[in-house]
């Protein structure tokens, strides 16, 4: 018997090294990685659904003086997680992933999203960036795409992808909601309200907040879609004759 050449042992080595990751996968569960994987693309800032342009009327509750600093910002952005705009997307979101395969359905809530903006800025916000996200998420084929209507809020399109490529409805939903995050005090940071150090901190501040928001949302129904921010409405209508500024919401 020869002895085997280095090239032999490592293409050996190679070939048992590629058939444990592989074993591996499939022992770990291969499509909630996948789904990771897909969500952090889909709800990265360089995702081209446009979000840095949009405030969500932060940019006025900073003119108006009620966020001022990295305390109210942090309580700005988790009185919407609770009560607000934050927590009726998560419902909407919801409720789109559970009727990813219905396209009667989906039109319904696609109807209801729209009914329920507050604002024409909150309108062209969701619907903007639902249109955007539509297009850039058909690199990953499905379906679903054909099921959903001409005007898809963001939340709802998000959801309805979500659910079709099989990614955890609750995951989907915290992901959603730290992208909101992070986008708020991206504009903050623009805005001069904090620094980047104290933007992280928010963002690692308000995790427990997230998580419980995304849990609530994930046994959600419609009967749950509500908002109670009449403050925060109240700065996004404004900021539709706000000038000069630095977002169109």
């Amino acid at each position: 018997m020869g002895i085997p050449t280095i090239t032999a042992m490592i293409t050996g080595i190679t070939t048992m090294t590629d058939a444990a990751v592989a074993g591996a996968r499939v022992e770990e569960g291969g499509a909630g990685t996948r789904g990771l994987i897909r969500l952090v693309t889909w709800l990265s800032p360089a995702f081209p659904v446009g979000a840095f342009a949009y405030s969500g009327g932060l940019e006025q509750a900073v003119k108006g003086g009620l966020v001022t600093d990295a305390a109210t910002l942090r309580g700005w952005l988790e009185s919407l997680f609770v009560s607000g705009s934050g927590w009726a997307d998560c419902v909407l979101l919801a409720a789109a992933h559970r009727a990813n395969d219905d396209a009667d359905r989906l039109g319904e809530i696609c109807a209801l999203a729209v009914a329920m903006f507050g604002g024409r800025e909150r309108q062209m916000e969701a619907l903007l960036q639902g249109e955007a996200f539509l297009t850039a998420a058909l690199s990953w084929p499905h379906a679903v795409f054909d099921r959903l209507p001409a005007e898809v809020p963001y939340a709802v399109a998000v959801g309805a992808v979500a659910g079709a490529h099989g990614v955890s409805r609750v995951d989907a939903i915290a992901a959603y909601l730290h992208a909101g995050a992070a986008n708020a005090v991206s504009a903050a940071i623009r805005l001069g309200v904090t620094g980047q150090t104290g933007g992280v901190a928010i963002l690692a501040g308000i995790e427990d907040n997230t998580l419980q928001v995304a849990r609530r949302a994930d046994i959600s129904s419609l009967d749950d879609l509500w908002s109670s921010t009449l403050v925060a409405d109240v700065m996004v209508l404004q900021h539709e004759t706000m000038e000069p500024r630095l977002f169109r919401s």
